[in-house]
């Protein structure tokens, strides 16, 4: 079985080059493997399921074409796509995926997936909104508001987010160490996405972490600076070979 894992993507219909990239990813792999986890921040934002708008119907079809080639699509939550729900996964045929953890087991591997946030403990501001956000009331409350006040909402939260990851060391918004060894305890590999810090972690025991990148475009200036002009991100494919981290180029 072949099962390819990617984080981070961040789609929105102000940045086309990355739903081009993913659209490409999903011709390239739809008769490649028999799984792909989108594995948290799908979306920059996600303001409900009830959101119809016209820049998300190319990205349904080609999942639709994708899943009707026998392969299957999963989704968990991330940080800004956490309000995304099965609703939205039954348009084309996708499962969506509750837990904070899963594991996945292949080639004698046993893989813990998530999407990061929660490994990251000493952001302790952060852990507090999470839980705040996610409450079940709040999380009704804000779904039940008009779609035109949901899109200021997501706005504004965007901005707070960023002036506060400036005020941020880059220390406290990576994993918590003790918080992996946990994991890991139980586990050969833990996968996981959100820091935008793509890397193959090895441990003296034998165990891996292996983070899933950020799905990234050039700025135009660096682009012509150092002659790239293709946007790029870190995924992985697991199979018979093990739990691999390869560059996407799109």
């Amino acid at each position: 079985m072949q099962q390819l894992f990617i984080a981070d993507l961040h789609l929105s219909p102000n940045h086309p080059r990355l739903v081009r990239g993913f659209l490409d990813l999903l011709q390239h792999y739809r008769t490649e493997v028999d799984e792909l986890y989108i594995v948290g921040d799908w979306f920059e934002a996600w303001l409900g399921d009830d959101d119809h708008s016209a820049w998300l119907d190319n990205i349904v079809h080609a999942l639709q074409v994708f899943t009707a080639s026998g392969s299957r699509i999963f989704f968990m939550h991330g940080n800004r796509d956490f309000a995304l729900g099965q609703q939205f996964m039954q348009r084309f045929g996708g499962r969506l995926i509750t837990k904070q953890r899963i594991t996945i087991k292949n080639n004698n591997l046993s893989v813990a997936l998530e999407h990061g946030d929660a490994l990251c403990t000493d952001d302790i501001s952060y852990q507090r909104f999470k839980k705040i956000i996610r409450n079940p009331l709040v999380m009704y409350t804000l779904l039940h508001l008009p779609l035109s006040l949901r899109r200021k909402v997501a706005q504004q939260a965007r901005q707070k987010s960023k002036a506060s990851h400036q005020r941020k060391s880059a220390y406290i918004m990576d994993v918590n160490e003790q918080a992996v060894a946990t994991v890991l305890n139980h586990h050969d590999i833990l996968l996981h996405g959100h820091t935008h810090r793509p890397a193959i972690h090895e441990y003296n025991n034998g165990k891996k972490r292996i983070v899933l990148g950020d799905w990234r475009e050039p700025e135009s200036t660096a682009g012509l600076a150092t002659g790239l002009s293709y946007g790029s991100a870190m995924i992985a494919l697991l199979n018979e070979h093990g739990l691999q981290l390869i560059e996407w180029k799109f």
